[in-house]
Formats: C-alpha cells, structure tokens, sequence
C-alpha cells in the first residue's frame, strides 16, 4: 500500500555504517534504519546469532515458558532496575501495553474514567490508542472517532501539567518522551524529568516513559531516564533492541507489575526465542565494545563540530542533541535536503519539517562523524545561499 513515499534507492547489503545499492555503491548511514541498527549492519555477533538460533528453535508461543526470553527479562532488568517485562513485536504495541496498565492502575483505585496526560508533538504509534496519545494531528487526521482518555500538555511545561491536574480528577499517568524523537528531536530542561517524577509521587499517578527511540545507548545512557538519576513506573522499548529484528518491550516496576494478570493482555509472537535471543546479543554486545561510552564521546564532538560551523548561521535555529541523537533547527521547510543528501551518498531524515536529524549507529567512526559534519554543513550553506538568491 501507498503508505511511504520511498527514495529511488535499493539496498541489498551492508557492513558496519555502509549500505550497498543494487549498483554496489555505498551509502554512509547516519539514520540505523531510524535508530534501529545500532551495531550497524551485518554485525558478526548478531548474524551468529540469528543463524544459531534459527537452526535451533524460532518459535514455540508464550504457553510454554522460554528461555530466553527469561535471559532477556533478567539482562533488561539489570540494566534498568525495573522489575518485570512483557514482550512485544514494535514499540506501538509496548506503548499500547502501557497505556492498558495504566487504565488497569486507575481502574484499580476506583477511577471509572483514567486520563493519561500526553505532550504536544510526541510521537507514540500508529495503533488506534498510540496515534491518539501521539502529538501530532498530521497523524490522527482521517482515523476520528479518535480513542478517549487523554489530555494534552505543552512538552516540556510542568506549570502547564499542575493546570491540568488541577482541573481533571481522573488523571492517573504521565506519559512523555524523555527527547522527542519524530517532533524535532525536542530536548527538556534538565530538570524536567525530574520534576515529573515529583510530581507523579505527589499526585499518586505512573510515570510512563516512551524510550523506543532514546533507549538502548542511543543518549549516552543505556536509557535517557538514567541521566536524571530517576526511575519511571513504566518503560517503553524497541527500535535499537533488536538492531533489526522486530521486538519490542513493556518494563514495569513493583508498583505496576501486579496490575496484569494471565487472559488481561498477550502476544502470539512476542518475545520469540528469535527475537529474544537476538536481544541478548544487543546488550552483551554493547557492553563488551563499550559502545555507550563512546556514544557520548561522539555526540559531543558531532555536537561541537556543528556549533563551530552553523553556531553563527542566522537561518539555524537552533543545533540539539544528547549522545547520538542529534537535531539541526532551521527556520524554514528543508525536507529536499534528504534526497539532496542521498544523491552524495549520505542517509539522514528531515523530521518535524525542519529539522535535520541525525541517528548514526553507535559504531560509528570519527572519520564517518567528520563525513557526515562536512556534508550537513555544506547542503545547509548551499540551500541558504539559494534561498537568499
């Protein structure tokens, strides 16, 4: 179906940052598949391990326990402190399995009608209750009657959220992105996250957040909560989990992990033998090349980099980024600059449209950073001067 409007490109392998087109020429990736393959392409460990596992057992359903997926559950809760986690196959249907925890949770203390407050701009799925938690009416249009128990807030806007809680009395969550991804790559005060966790143990509600695109290293921390030393009541994960293998996860605390019960929610194919043991490979992965390490060192020098050539450029609003996670604001539409990009052999995406962002595997290189920096910068330069002719 007509669901994408793709670039003429055809990849049929890749190696590390590079994808090869049907022709053999290679592509700098500084997208990972919009921050999927975070060990790049064709990774060794992941291919062993893929191959293995197929040749040994890929599906069995969850009516059976398996085992590693009980491997996955304990690594996932050692790196995050959660408790327990429930096994999807995106990150729309993590976040639908924490949108029904948190209906569960209100339910539970009398609550006939739970509210999650959600931001403006967020991007949370494309399911009936994500699109409808989702920021963005671009999203929503078309799909009315949308899905009821919601309230909206201003990202990054605690004043806005305590209105809110003044005027509603079925609020039971908050549920925001710690960065957000597909709105701009928008980063908060850093004080933000925090003062939502405050304010969630004040009011007696579930902190939920959505780490489909900022987890698994993608900010210099296996999770961007862990930059504000706090813990969520629930998280969200994906995209990087299974640097290309559908999986997606639901981690919970002690608080929230009584709430579901066998026959309240499930998944034919989540945490497959497959997909788990594919996420294992992930973190041991990251952990043996210490590869969050250097995602912070490398977000810092992209992030330089790009100050010290576009910081004095009037028409750049604005340059963010936190690890890998990198946004360059213009102050006008610069979505020509995707295909602009492929045509040197370079992959990034336009979100929001205006904002260039960038999500390279965290393999990546300095020599690549530099390629890419030079080429950003230099597209940028070339659209202003034919803008201002």
């Amino acid at each position: 179906m007509n669901t994408y409007a793709p670039l003429e490109i055809t990849f049929t392998r890749g190696e590390g940052a590079i994808l090869y087109d049907k022709h053999n020429q290679p592509y700098l990736d500084a997208l990972s598949g919009i921050a999927v393959c975070g060990l790049g392409h064709a990774h060794p460990a992941i291919t062993e391990t893929i191959c293995s596992q197929a040749g040994q057992l890929i599906h069995t359903s969850n009516l059976y326990r398996i085992e590693k997926q009980e491997l996955l559950a304990d690594k996932l809760a050692q790196i995050s402190s959660l408790d327990r986690v429930f096994f999807a196959n995106s990150g729309a249907e993590a976040n639908e399995a924490a949108i029904k925890l948190a209906r569960l949770y209100g339910h539970a203390q009398g609550i006939n009608k739970p509210t999650i407050i959600v931001m403006d701009k967020s991007f949370h799925g494309r399911t009936m209750a994500t699109l409808s938690a989702t920021g963005n009416r671009k999203v929503q249009a078309g799909f009315e009657p949308l899905v009821q128990g919601f309230v909206r807030a201003p990202y990054d806007d605690i004043a806005a959220i305590k209105n809110i809680s003044d005027n509603h009395s079925n609020i039971v969550a908050v549920m925001v992105e710690p960065v957000q991804g597909e709105g701009g790559v928008n980063i908060p005060d850093e004080s933000y996250l925090n003062q939502l966790r405050t304010l969630c143990d004040n009011k007696g509600w579930l902190l939920i957040l959505d780490e489909i695109q900022t987890g698994m290293g993608r900010t210099g921390k296996w999770f961007a909560f862990q930059h504000n030393n706090i813990q969520p009541d629930i998280m969200t994960l994906a995209k990087a989990l299974g640097n290309g293998l559908p999986i997606g996860a639901c981690l919970t605390n002690e608080k929230t992990s009584a709430l579901i019960k066998p026959g309240n929610h499930g998944s034919t194919f989540g945490g497959n033998p497959l997909a788990c043991a594919v996420a294992c490979s992930v973190i041991d992965t990251m952990e043996e090349q210490q590869l969050i390490d250097h995602a912070t060192r490398l977000g810092r020098y992209f992030l330089a980099q790009f100050s010290k050539q576009l910081g004095n450029v009037e028409s750049v609003r604005a340059i963010r980024g936190k690890g890998l996670m990198i946004g360059i604001e213009l102050n006008q539409p610069c979505t020509e600059l995707v295909k602009a990009a492929a045509d040197r052999q370079l992959l990034i995406n336009v979100t929001a449209g205006n904002v260039i962002r960038l999500l390279p595997p965290l393999i990546f290189t300095q020599q690549q950073a530099d390629q890419v920096i030079n080429t950003v910068c230099e597209l940028i330069q070339i659209k202003l001067h034919q803008a201002a002719a």
